[in-house]
């Protein structure tokens, strides 16, 4: 089973593991191979959201391609409608496989914030006891800038101070996918509205690929 994920950036690769996972305890029994639709490299770089899509299908075909937007200040059904509209625009030659909006309130990393045990981890200091000072989970989505405050938990996690810390510093925007990478269990995130709705579209496509079988 393959899904393409297109997304705002490179850091948002870090949603892969979330999406596997949702994948894996909704159904989808076969081996699931993600794939990052990386646009960078191409030397025309597609400049609206249609373009993205139709180079990212073409580049990286797929089973199901999930699209990601992160709302920030915008509701999260802006994204959605901008996301259906670019989609109404694709060429209509193009093999169009079944897609689905991943809107985080915030920011992807607001969706990282939920597991210290993986921050720990990440920052190389396992056993650390350095508080951290997450939010709680229900106010994850109400954080105004997730990254600083994923960053800043892992500066403190580590411990380290000095040349050391600035040593880590340069690090931080690659450790942020160790975290996700590092994540067990995103079961906390259902209590969060984007990723309810992102886990009801996901089990919506599966049920409807099931009944076309």
């Amino acid at each position: 089973f393959t899904f393409t994920l297109l997304s705002d950036g490179s850091s948002d690769k870090t949603l892969i593991p979330h999406l596997t996972w949702l994948l894996k305890h909704n159904g989808v029994n076969a081996e699931i191979v993600p794939t990052w639709a990386d646009l960078s490299r191409l030397r025309e770089r597609p400049n609206s959201l249609t373009e993205k899509i139709e180079r990212s299908l073409e580049l990286y075909p797929c089973d199901v391609l999930f699209i990601h937007r992160d709302a920030e200040k915008e509701p999260p059904n802006n994204r959605k409608v901008e996301i259906t509209e670019a989609i109404e625009k694709l060429n209509q030659n193009l093999t169009k496989p079944p897609y689905i909006c991943v809107i985080p309130v915030r920011m992807s990393e607001a969706w990282l914030l939920l597991d210290e045990k993986a921050i720990r981890r990440a920052s190389g200091n396992p056993d650390g006891k350095a508080k951290l000072n997450l939010p709680k989970p229900k106010n994850t989505e109400k954080q105004i800038d997730p990254k600083e405050i994923l960053f800043t938990a892992l500066r403190i996690a580590s411990e380290k101070s000095g040349r050391k810390l600035k040593e880590f510093n340069k690090d931080l925007f690659n450790l942020r996918y160790r975290v996700s990478d590092l994540i067990e269990d995103f079961s906390p995130l259902r209590n969060l509205t984007a990723f309810q709705q992102l886990e009801e579209d996901i089990k919506s496509l599966i049920a409807e690929y099931e009944n076309q079988k």
